[in-house]
Formats: C-alpha cells, structure tokens, sequence
C-alpha cells in the first residue's frame, strides 16, 4: 500500500472512531466521492444493515444532471438518501464524511441531505 493510501485510510478510521462515540447508536450517513460520481448510504451499524442508499447513478437523478461529479449532483443526492431516510423511519444521523474534507461535492450533499429533512 502506498503513502497516500495508508494516509487515508488512517484519516477514515479516524473519523469513525469518533463518529461511534459522539453517535449513541444513530445510524451513520456514509458517502463515498469518486471521480466521476458520488454515493450515500444510511447505515445502522448495530443491526449492520443498510436503511437507505442514494448515488449520482439513480436513473431519477442520471436524467436531469450533466455529470454525476459535480456540486449540484451531490445537493441532489444528498436530498434524495434524505427522502429515502425518512421514508425509512430515520430522522437523526451521524455525517460520516469518510476521510474526505468537508468542502465541495462532500459539504452539498450534506447540505441537501439537511434541506431533505435529515437533522445530523
């Protein structure tokens, strides 16, 4: 494994580690940046099952944006896995950014998550 994987992959387990003590068992809002899409998950780690998922290649989404690599696909998103959570029963959750520094595509889906209705 290379320096920089080792270094994010440090800052992940980091992030989570902290996650799991301030999260008093809500569920977690993981997302995932690649280069060409984003993807979001709600996750309850107790149980260990995923409650709600949204990506950048939901047919819904794929239609009305440019690219899935962008701020405005990450604001749709992050509005989408919020429908999806509260139809799921899930109003609380813990933002698992992952490693990734909470600019950018990160920062727009967590700010259309909270305009979806979650409260994190």
């Amino acid at each position: 494994m290379n320096r920089q994987k080792k270094i994010g992959v440090r800052r992940q387990k980091r992030v989570r580690s902290k996650l799991r003590v301030v999260g008093n068992g809500r569920p977690r809002l993981s997302i995932f940046r690649s280069s060409k899409n984003i993807y979001a998950q709600v996750i309850d780690d107790v149980a260990g099952r995923t409650l709600a998922a949204a990506s950048s290649l939901d047919k819904e989404l794929r239609e009305g944006a440019k690219t899935g690599a962008d701020c405005a696909a990450a604001a749709a998103v992050g509005k989408l896995v919020a429908q999806r959570a509260k139809a799921a029963g899930v109003a609380h959750v813990v933002f698992d950014r992952g490693g990734y520094l909470f600019h950018g595509r990160v920062k727009a889906l967590a700010d259309g998550a909270r305009e979806g209705g979650l409260d994190f």
